[in-house]
């Protein structure tokens, strides 16, 4: 059995904790999240796949969806189910900063990759960044796909890459390019620069 290597990301949340979301009424926010996109309630219930009358049910607490119905309205609100019940953020700022200078980051390296982790002193981040420079040549490099929950975008600071993902053609990116995607989806990427490319890597958590 080989050991277990973390990937960026288990050694990024290392750094925080979770917490069980607070829960709220359904209908109060199905409806506020409605109204936050200035949707009727028909659009609505068309997006969601559901009866205009059965929408307005449960916005008006007259009926307990079904844990279906429930998913239903995560699709067509286009967020994920936990997200209904855990409440908005408020407007108050939590006035969070901080700054990770040139070299500071915490550094991570793998076969492929050397990346230095950025703003880990932040915990419940809702964004894992960081800076990575590519020593990957090839895609035979790489042991499969690598995949993993949230979305992902990336930005090249240096040199010239090539981005594989699972379900389209490879693309070459040059410095300035960037691309954003569903990190669930396979992907990897490659230095085709006689140096090692470097990129910034910004990923949600999800």
């Amino acid at each position: 059995m080989t050991d277990h290597k973390p990937s960026v990301l288990e050694v990024a949340r290392q750094d925080g904790t979770t917490q069980p979301p607070e829960l709220l009424k359904l209908g109060e926010r199905v409806r506020a999240l409605r109204k936050a996109r200035n949707w009727t309630l028909e659009f609505a219930a068309k997006e969601a796949g559901l009866a205009r009358s059965t929408l307005s049910k449960i916005e008006n607490e007259q009926m307990s969806p079904t844990f279906d119905a429930v998913q239903k309205l995560a699709k067509g609100l286009n967020i994920s189910v936990p997200q209904l019940f855990t409440p908005p953020s408020t407007d108050k700022a939590l006035a969070r900063r901080t700054i990770t200078r040139r070299g500071a980051g915490k550094p991570h390296i793998t076969a492929t990759y050397e990346h230095d982790l950025l703003a880990t002193e932040l915990t419940r981040k809702s964004m894992l960044p960081y800076r990575a420079r590519i020593r990957a040549r090839s895609f035979d490099d790489f042991d499969g796909w690598v995949r993993h929950d949230g979305e992902e975008f990336l930005y090249v600071l240096t040199g010239r890459i090539r981005f594989f993902t699972e379900f389209y053609e490879a693309v070459d990116l040059e410095r300035g390019d960037s691309a954003y995607y569903d990190a669930a989806m396979g992907h990897n990427v490659i230095s085709t620069s006689d140096d090692d490319a470097e990129i910034l890597w910004v990923t949600s958590q999800s």
